[in-house]
């Protein structure tokens, strides 16, 4: 591959994207014989010049996230607090999960964000500034997956990338609306202040947004093609620097301790079909436990109707129950995710559910719903037979709202995705993993890789990967009309949100078994699939 054309072609398609993309894909992309990867309309031309140039799934997924970081600042960034993956390598012989999420630093402990009474942190400080940030994963993530399942070198991967941070690209109308709503927060420090309002100024649509400093960073990981500087050199001193500076926790020894690492997946088999997930801390957990819970209850006996949709809600708010009150770092203390994915669980919950609708009752927890994003997901598939998902995030959008002045590296706040009690198996804690929502996931017929799929949504990815598995796994339904069937959301309360597809008869019946029922978004999920031996993909 000439590095030079592959670099001044990506970023032609890139520019040409921003202005003929569409946020909303209601059709499936047409049959490849190279591949694809989606995710992210401007900068999935990167993706597709790598497959075109003989590039495998892998370099074209990491080449793309890695631009994507750079043009979509609110959703991650290189200083991003996790990415996750599942890969299919090999026609489905090599299976594996990526876990890079954020560690805790060393100093941060149960007690660091008192909350009050009523659960919440004074100032927020667990969301926004610079004790909302750990140990950031993306990068190291990202580099783990290449060097693992890749075949292009680092340095060619990040070129796309640094030229972008460089010679800048044109911020679009949602960008720039991400920003002027977070200036109050940007402006309580200096680095961010200094990246998005330059001069003091706002920044407005069309206009190119640039951060040389980043790109000097990138530049410095591309010559030493490697993350060494990032976690264990001048790059990390100056990180911990910046942290020293702004009453921070995260040091140079923390940065220097951190490491992603590959796991073995969670899996669950339906119909010929097994369903791969990273383990804990993601929410492919709670994903699969809904699914067993719906296999215990005989799902293909039921016919559709009342009961169906009622048996199926409760599924999903038992779920979220147990993934809000049990769930947390198992390397810190007993977490019963082994029990919760057992057929002998799953069988416990089916009846206990199957009784209380049978009985016309609502199973009781009740727990504060969430609005989180600031996420992005890409997947990818090549000629090979190589699948792979991939999710990386700040958090809510430009997570912590700190910025490291002369590195232009935005933080993601991965402490706040821990639970501020101090008791909570999801408690804050030295070297601790918080729990997250990142849902990527393979699917595999026999041992053949079929489908790789992802979201971005905070809290509402979990239950849109539901879904989608309940029509595509369980149902047998075409990947498309999975991808775009409608979805409803809950978190253990009885609230119950739906997208507006969903039928009045249907709302009708939520409404009257007792929930509180409202419109409400999903995430957006992007995958592709193998599906009548034709390469697609979709992000509806």
């Amino acid at each position: 591959m000439n590095r030079r054309r592959f670099i001044a072609q990506s970023c032609g398609l890139i520019a040409a994207s921003f202005a003929t993309s569409s946020w909303v894909r209601a059709e499936l992309r047409p049959a490849s014989q190279i591949g694809y990867v989606v995710g992210e309309p401007v900068v999935e031309g990167i993706g597709a010049k790598i497959l075109a140039d003989g590039g495998n799934a892998v370099d074209a997924l990491i080449a793309t996230a890695l631009a994507g970081a750079i043009t979509q600042p609110h959703q991650t960034g290189v200083g991003g607090y996790a990415s996750q993956g599942m890969f299919a390598m090999d026609g489905g012989r090599r299976i594996a999960a990526l876990d890079a999420n954020t560690v805790a630093p060393e100093a941060f402990t149960k007690d660091t964000f008192k909350p009050d009474a009523n659960g919440r942190v004074e100032g927020g400080k667990n969301n926004h500034g610079w004790l909302a940030t750990g140990v950031p994963g993306v990068i190291a993530g990202l580099k783990l997956a290449l060097d693992e399942f890749g075949t292009m070198s680092f340095a060619d991967v990040l070129e796309p990338s640094i030229k972008l941070a460089r010679e800048g690209f044109p911020l679009s109308t949602v960008v720039v609306n991400r920003i002027v709503a977070s200036k109050a927060s940007f402006s309580k420090d200096a680095g961010s202040s200094r990246l998005f309002f330059p001069g003091g100024n706002a920044p407005v649509a069309g206009a190119m947004f640039k951060n040389p400093e980043l790109a000097e960073v990138l530049t410095t990981l591309a010559k030493a093609n490697s993350i060494e500087p990032f976690y264990r050199g001048d790059i990390a001193q100056r990180i911990a620097e910046g942290f020293a500076k702004n009453g921070g926790l995260v040091t140079a020894k923390d940065l220097a301790a951190y490491h992603a690492r590959l796991v073995e997946p969670l899996r669950l088999s339906w119909g010929g079909r097994t369903v791969y997930t990273p383990p804990l801390m993601c929410g492919g957990l709670s994903v699969l436990q809904m699914l067993a819970i719906l296999k215990a209850m005989k799902w293909d006996t039921i016919k559709e109707g009342r009961q169906r949709l009622l048996l199926r809600v409760e599924a999903m708010r038992l779920a979220w129950r147990d993934r809000l009150t049990l769930l947390g770092d198992p390397e810190f203390g007993p977490v019963p995710h082994e029990k919760l994915l057992s057929d002998n669980y799953a069988a416990e919950c089916a009846g206990k559910i199957m009784t209380a609708v049978k009985a016309g009752q609502i199973i009781e927890p009740e727990f504060k719903t969430s609005t989180e994003g600031g996420t992005l997901s890409f997947s990818a598939c090549d000629k090979h037979g190589n699948m792979a998902a991939l999710t990386l995030s700040h958090g809510n959008g430009f997570g912590a709202h700190v910025t490291v002045d002369g590195l232009g590296l935005t933080l993601g706040h991965g402490m706040s995705r821990f639970n501020p009690q101090p008791n909570h198996p999801n408690a804050p804690g030295p070297r601790k993993r918080p729990l997250h929502n990142m849902v990527p996931v393979l699917i595999t017929k026999g041992t053949q890789p079929v489908v790789a799929i992802g979201g971005r949504g905070g809290r509402k990815i979990p239950n849109a990967m539901f879904e989608f598995l309940t029509q595509h796994v369980v149902h047998g339904r075409p990947f498309g009309e999975s991808l775009a069937s409608p979805r409803l959301h809950t978190e253990g309360s009885k609230l119950v949100q739906y997208q507006q597809a969903w039928s009045k008869v249907s709302i009708n019946i939520l409404t009257s078994a007792g929930y509180t029922v409202k419109p409400g978004g999903s995430a957006t999920l992007s995958g592709v699939a193998l599906e009548n031996g034709k390469l697609v993909a979709g992000m509806p």
